[in-house]
């Protein structure tokens, strides 16, 4: 399917569908209402509507929608009819930690491979995949071609390694490194820094 242009929140809802209707095809569903699969997704039933006209008529009145087409048709938007190539950058602990999340390839996410310049790191064992010294890391992006990566160096070296991944091809970095980081226009940067997170939903609970 071509490329749909649709707006980035759109784009982050159509990822929960996806989550949302795989389950229901595990549990052997073929039809899903508006109402059924919005309540599951916790939107509301005319903005789930409203996502999914992007994609022109799927669904019919008083039957729903077909489970496995729809799961198939937001896939194939969001690039995920394959496992997409990934790389980890930063073996810390919390880089390990998410080389042993076993989500990212249910989710249709494979990383290939992780990258460090820690002769210890280099040598450690148990990892799921295996770490490179960072030196290889644009002939490796070039040879796999990786768009994506996932940021979990030091602050101070947050930018330098961004901008080595641009120029190697990245154009999409999930930034857990606590710094903001410039990129060209059309790299995407999705940052998660837990302490503000944490911060955020502090001020709602009560003190």
């Amino acid at each position: 399917m071509d490329k749909v242009d649709i707006p980035k929140k759109t784009i982050y809802r159509l990822s929960i569908y996806s989550r949302c209707l795989l389950r229901l095809h595990e549990n052997g569903m073929e039809t899903v209402s508006s109402n059924s699969l919005a309540q599951v997704a916790n939107v509301k039933p005319s903005q789930l509507r409203k996502d999914l006209a992007h994609f022109g008529q799927l669904g019919t009145r008083g039957l729903g929608y077909p489970v496995e087409l729809l799961l198939k048709t937001i896939r194939s938007v969001l690039g995920r009819a394959t496992l997409q190539p990934v790389i980890l950058v930063g073996v810390g602990n919390l880089g390990r930690a998410l080389l042993h999340y076993d989500g990212f390839k249910k989710e249709g996410f494979e990383v290939l491979s992780a990258f460090d310049i820690d002769a210890k790191v280099l040598e450690e064992q148990g990892l799921p995949v295996q770490v490179r010294h960072d030196r290889e890391m644009t002939a490796f992006i070039t040879k796999n071609s990786v768009r994506m990566a996932i940021l979990c160096v030091p602050a101070k070296y947050g930018q330098e390694v961004a901008n080595e991944l641009v120029s190697a091809g990245v154009q999409g970095i999930l930034n857990f490194s606590p710094t903001i980081l410039k990129v060209p226009d059309h790299v995407i940067i999705t940052r998660v820094d837990l302490a503000i997170e944490l911060e955020s939903l502090s001020y709602f609970i009560d003190q």
